[in-house]
This record gives structure tokens, sequence and C-alpha cells, in this order.
């Protein structure tokens, strides 16, 4: 009966769903009705490796056991996500339910609209490959959750949508706090406003413009404090959502406006700290001072937030924005931006073209060769960042690996709100950063440090590409680590006692892994676990 129950719940919030499309869309109907079957198996199959893993269900015969306890499923075993759930959960587990069917209809509608889309510059270019990544996150069963949008408003402004609008609030001067973005964009787009006198103009994302900021502060509104005004900019959603594409700016480059969006995407809920306005220029900063210092980082392509602000009332998140700098303009002749989040997908082409540039012929020795390559452009910036008191959110998401023929190249890396800095490592590099009283990325912890790059670098990022490259070439997994343990011993040899810690660490027989389920089940901060090291073993 509990089946039967579980997968009416399903059928329901589909249906209503399916309702929507016919008034809205109703030449994804059909597409829609076909496709959710298949969502429900992703994000059941994702689900049910994540229970494993975390432990909260038993391992059982058969299950593929990937390195750092991942389990994979051809499976998912049940019609409704939600109906894996074991009972007696601790926290929130009906709320996960929720959360777990509504990111299996919008994923069967993202499903329904995919088409091949290509791009006109590097940054276009990341988001169509952003596309390619259907499901979102690679490892989160909530990939595609949109608590807070209604089924027109995922046909409005999801990635697939290919567009969107940034709208604009007029806010006076003595109720704003930090740079003005607002001029610094009209610096650069001609058609965006001038506030009026007293007032700084800032950017806000259409929908909650219309949909929270009438209705959340209306008493600002009234006061004149708040006005909301009618200008728009036409953009381009990126997979972040709340992270705008904006359109080619007056000097031939591109930028990007993060703005606050107050629903939830996979763990949380998309609007922004006053912290995060404040610290991400500060930050972006010291991390190109810290980038310009080491030879090897030479192939970092920090992406800047280069101005930030908030409106300081109500939450104090609901009107932030950043501003952060493009990739086009940047690239060399022949350099090709590919998302990470797409490269398990556009692996197959850029191992071809591997091959063909290096000369190497049979698939398994190109792909190795490959993994080779590419764990030495991603690993030794991040790993010495690291020592000295940066660690960068580097999974699939925030990373933007370029290649030449196949080649890797460089590393770009964007996002820097999620990042940890532990104050005393940076301190005997030279550097310091004054962060916004309470950020949470500060921190004294150094296995606080080594977790963030940790879980995001090697589990999150590398982690795919390896299952992934064994799947299309047959690349042995343990074969496969072991060329990655050799670029971290090479990466580490001769940085000194601090490095000789992080080396420990991360060779270790187990590692912590963000627990992602159990998060959602306890519903505030992270929560790590851990698992086996397939770093542990000597090259």
């Amino acid at each position: 009966m509990t089946r039967i129950l579980a997968a009416r719940r399903l059928a329901i919030t589909a249906s209503h769903a399916g309702a929507a499309l016919a008034v809205h869309a109703p030449e994804l109907a059909d597409g829609f009705t076909a496709a959710l079957p298949e969502a429900a198996e992703i994000v059941g199959r994702r689900l049910r490796g994540a229970l494993v893993r975390e432990g909260l269900l038993p391992t059982g015969r058969g299950d593929r056991v990937h390195a750092f306890h991942r389990v994979e499923y051809d499976r998912a075993g049940a019609a409704d996500p939600a109906d894996l759930l074991p009972d007696g959960l601790p926290g929130n587990a009906a709320g996960f339910a929720a959360e777990l069917r509504n990111g299996v209809v919008n994923l069967a509608i993202a499903m329904a609209r995919q088409e091949k889309v290509t791009g006109a510059d590097p940054d276009h270019a990341v988001i169509a490959g952003e596309r390619l990544a259907v499901a979102g996150h690679n490892l989160h069963p909530c990939g595609r959750t949109r608590l807070g949008w209604d089924t027109s408003d995922v046909l409005a402004h999801d990635l697939e949508s290919g567009h969107t609008r940034l709208g604009f609030v007029a806010v006076r001067d003595d109720a704003h706090l930090g740079d003005d973005v607002g001029a610094a964009l009209r610096a650069v787009y001609p058609q965006v406003p001038e506030p009026p006198p007293g007032f700084r103009l800032q950017p806000v994302h259409a929908w909650q413009r219309d949909s929270v900021l009438g209705e959340r502060y209306r008493e600002l509104i009234s006061d004149g404090v708040l006005r909301i005004l009618d200008a728009e900019l036409d953009t381009v959603p990126t997979a972040a959502l709340r992270t705008l594409l904006l359109p080619v700016a007056a000097d031939g480059s591109r930028r990007y406006v993060k703005v606050s969006l107050d629903i939830q995407v996979t763990s949380t809920r998309r609007s922004i700290s006053v912290a995060s306005t404040r610290n991400g220029p500060a930050v972006s900063a010291m991390l190109h001072r810290l980038v310009a210092e080491d030879p090897a980082a030479d192939r970092l392509l920090l992406m800047a937030e280069t101005a930030g602000a908030a409106v300081p009332v109500g939450s104090g998140r609901d009107m932030s924005a950043i501003v952060r700098d493009g990739l086009t303009g940047r690239l060399e002749a022949g350099e090709q931006a590919v998302a990470g989040s797409a490269l398990p997908f556009a692996g197959a082409g850029l191992v071809a073209d591997f091959a063909a540039t290096t000369g190497r012929r049979d698939n398994t020795t190109a792909a190795a060769a490959f993994l080779d390559a590419y764990s030495r452009l991603v690993l030794p910036p991040l790993l010495r960042l690291t020592v000295r008191g940066v660690a960068l959110e580097a999974h699939l998401q925030n990373c933007i690996p370029t290649f030449k023929k196949g080649v890797p190249h460089r590393l770009a890396v964007r996002d820097f709100a999620g990042l940890r800095l532990h104050p005393g490592r940076l301190a005997a590099a030279g550097h310091e950063v004054a962060l916004w009283p309470g950020s949470v990325v500060g921190t004294p912890d150094a296995a606080v440090l080594r977790a963030k790059i940790g879980y995001t670098a090697f589990q999150a990022h590398l982690g795919e590409l390896i299952i992934r490259l064994g799947e299309s070439y047959g690349l042995d997994e343990d074969a496969a680590w072991r060329l990655v343990r050799a670029v971290v011993d090479e990466t580490y040899a001769g940085l000194g006692p601090v490095a000789a810690e992080d080396h420990a660490a991360f060779t270790a027989p187990t590692v912590p892994h963000k627990a992602l389920v159990r998060m959602r089940l306890a519903g505030a901060g992270d929560e790590y676990l851990p698992v086996e090291n397939p770093l542990h073993a000597p090259a």
C-alpha cells in the first residue's frame, strides 16, 4: 500500500506539470509523458547509490562499486524514487521525498525540451555544453529540483529556455551596501538606465522581481526606499540558474551577473548572502595575486568577481548581485572552452582529438594519456593553492577546462562563494583578506580546507571523468587512480611540511565524502562521512 501511495504522489505531481504544459507548451506534452519513466530512473539510480554510499542502505550483490565507495546501478528499483527511502530515516524525510519528485518532473520537462545548440562565443559555448548534462549535478539526486518554481516558471527561466531577463530596481543610497553594480554595468551596456538622483541601480532576476520583491518589500516600496523599474536586459541562463550571461558588451567582452533567486536548487535556496557580495571582489583580487606568484599556476584562468552589492533589509539576501568576468576575448587562437559538467558527454571527442594530436592509436592508451595530461592540468595549481590557504570549490560545475586539439591547455574556475580560506596558511604565504563578519568561507581547520578540495576535485570531478573513460575506452579504474596518485606525489614533492600534511591526508586510507542525502535530511550545513580512498595505494 505504501508503494502504491508513493507512486500516486509522483503521478499527482506529474499530472499538475502535465496540465500546465498543456496550457503553456502543448508541443512538449507528449515528450514530457514519454520522458517521465526515464527521469524517475535517473533520479532513482542516483538516490539509490547515494543511500548506499552514505550507509543508509546496505551494499548488495552485484552493486558496481567504484572509487570513494561510489555505487552505480542499471535500475533504480522503484517507479517513484522516494519509495527507495528506508523507513525511520532521521530528519525531514517527507520534505526530501517532495524534493525528489519535483526533480523527476523537472528533469522530464528538460528532457522533452532538450535539443542540440551551439555557442557563438566561448561563454555561450560553455552554456551549450552545460545543456548536455541534462540531469544536472553529477552526484546529487536532486539535480533538477526547483522548489518554488511552478511549471510556467521552469519554461520561462530554466537552462533549456535559452534566455531569460535581468531586471533592475532603484535602491536609495542609504539602503544600498557595496559596489555600484549598476554603474559598472552601465559603463559597458548603454541600454542600462540611470537611477534617479540619490539612488543606486541594482540588477535582479526578473522572476525575483516579479514574484518576491513586490510582496515581500511592500513597505519599502511604499516608503520610496525601493523602486521597481521596467528596464530589462535579455540574458542567457546558465546551469546555475541565478547566474546569467549578459549580452556582448560595448567593448566586445562578455560578463555574467549572479543574482538572488529564492528557490531551492539541489540542496540550497539560491539567494545570495551579503558576505558573498562583499567577499567576492576581495577574494578575486587575492587569488590573482597568489596565482601571479606561482609559476605552476600559469594555466589557471580565474573568472574574477569584479563587483558586488546587497540590500541589507529583510533577510539581506533577496536583492544581492555579483558581476563576474566572462571568457570571451580571453582565449587563444584554437583554444576551446568546455563546461566541466559536459566532460562526461564530450570526452569521447576530446580523447579522439587528443589521440590524433599525440599520435596514439590504441584507445585505452590514449585515454590513459589524456587522463594523465588532464590531471596535470587540474591538480597542481589547485593543490598548491590549498597549501597556501585556498581550497577552491573545483567540482565539474565550477570548472571550465580548455583544450587545443584535444590537449588539455588551461583551467578556468568560476564562483568563489563556496571556497574555503585558511587565515594561518594565507598569512604564512604573505597574504590576507578581510572577510565580511560571520563569513563561512574562513576556517582555521586544515581538515575543513582539505575536505572542500578533496571532495570537489578528486571525488566529484576526476572521479566522474575516470568512470566515463572506463565505460568508453576500457580504462582500468585502479590504473587510472595510480596515474592520479603519481601527479599528487609529484605536486607535493619538496613543498615543505604543510604540503606533507596535505599529501598524507589526501592519500590516507579513508577521506571525507560530502553526504548529500544526510545533508538534505538534516536540512543545514555540510556533513561528511569517511569513504575508502583509491589514492591510498602508492603509484
